[in-house]
């Protein structure tokens, strides 16, 4: 698979280093609240096991599964929540924790139903990528671990038609 990277961002150990850092400013910001995590997968699984091992705080962790790319490298710009019901954080506070933030469309979709049907507490968002660019809707990110350019990346939880996702680092994939 590494022959198909043109370029890598982030190393393994510089991922790391930037989770303990998000990991502490959550922990400060969430000391003494119901904290639910909900993780969007499937992307966001290995930063999500990642930082919420160095979260030292009572907390609930659920998933949402929802999808935009649908196996390409551009959005299809139809967000599809892929399960029947919806996390329980009713007067809970919420952090949703996704693997990148990029044309918004997802996050949009998430933090609006969640405030709409689940009544939340607070909704904040974590990602650990944002990408450079104008969004097709903001989304708010309070912690974000890297700003990159426009480019398409894979590693660490991020694929190319369900593949990469198990690179140790965020490269930059090879467009061929």
């Amino acid at each position: 698979m590494d022959e198909d990277i043109e370029r890598i961002l982030f190393h393994a150990a510089t991922i790391q280093a930037r989770i303990d850092e998000l990991a502490a400013r959550i922990t400060d910001d969430y000391q003494g609240k119901e904290l639910t995590v909900v993780a969007v997968l499937t992307g966001a699984l290995m930063f999500t096991a990642d930082l919420l091992r160095r979260i030292p705080l009572p907390l609930k962790l659920d998933c949402v599964s929802v999808a935009s790319y649908h196996g390409g490298t551009e959005t299809s710009g139809e967000v599809k929540f892929d399960q029947l019901s919806l996390p329980d954080i009713e007067g809970r506070h919420v952090l949703v924790v996704d693997d990148i933030l990029d044309s918004g469309l997802t996050l949009d979709a998430i933090t609006r139903r969640f405030g709409k049907e689940c009544g939340p507490l607070s909704v904040r968002v974590c990602v650990l990528l944002s990408k450079r660019r104008e969004r097709r809707k903001e989304v708010d990110a309070e912690y974000v671990g890297f700003e990159i350019d426009d480019e398409f990346v894979v590693g660490y939880g991020l694929d190319y038609q369900e593949r990469y996702r198990n690179l140790p680092f965020v490269g930059v994939l090879k467009p061929s």
